[in-house]
């Protein structure tokens, strides 16, 4: 499985006006892939629609960039969005399926942009790192990584409250069970947002 990362920038105002054009792109019968979430972002930049979709074959992904590329109105909302970015993404191997549902209602979305070289060992560290974690790491959707653009990796996690993430970290930190070791020396920068499900988004 292949992921799409899109996100659409509007006036603040316009979010719903494009969360209902997206769905209306994702209907449409020449559509391909699958509604994985979709979010607006609540801390971080404002007035941005996060849409994540799964692809099992490439092509799929590589015809729904290339749909919404030669689209005067991409994602039914080209003439509201002011920008809009589609990232591709491989999953980290060794996590599970995405398991949609209710995975608490906070998101937080982590880029990592990392060093030249810093994903094998990135990989490495947080394989080693989930189990001893898990109270924490039970709350990670998905970690992926970047087949396009400058070397990155984005982590999506859900919680209750940013109340039960801060505990969750700060016991892990404490524990010194994490951040992965050695993971953090890869990082060259690094954003996170607080998003909430927007829409029909399975991820609630």
């Amino acid at each position: 499985m292949l992921y799409e990362l899109a996100t659409l920038s509007c006036p603040l105002l316009a979010v719903g006006q494009v969360s209902a054009g997206v769905e209306a792109w994702l209907d449409d019968p020449d559509a391909k892939g699958e509604l994985v979430g979709c979010w607006r972002t609540e801390i971080g930049t404002l007035g941005r629609l996060i849409v994540l979709r799964g692809f099992a074959a490439p092509e799929d992904m590589t015809a729904e960039r290339r749909r919404a590329l030669l689209s005067a109105n991409p994602f039914n909302a080209g003439h509201v969005i002011t920008a809009l970015e589609m990232d591709s993404y491989a999953p980290f191997p060794f996590l599970p399926p995405i398991r949609t549902g209710d995975r608490g209602g906070v998101y937080e979305i982590r880029t990592y942009r990392q060093k030249p070289g810093g994903l094998p060992p990135t990989l490495a560290a947080w394989e080693a790192a989930i189990e001893p974690a898990r109270a924490y790491t039970q709350h990670l959707v998905v970690n992926l990584y970047a087949l396009d653009g400058a070397p990155r990796i984005t982590h999506i996690w859900g919680f209750r409250s940013l109340e039960e993430r801060a505990a969750l970290r700060a016991r892990a930190y404490e524990a010194g069970i994490w951040p992965p070791k050695g993971g953090p020396d890869q990082i060259a920068e690094a954003t996170a947002t607080i998003a909430l499900p927007q829409g029909r988004s399975p991820l609630r």
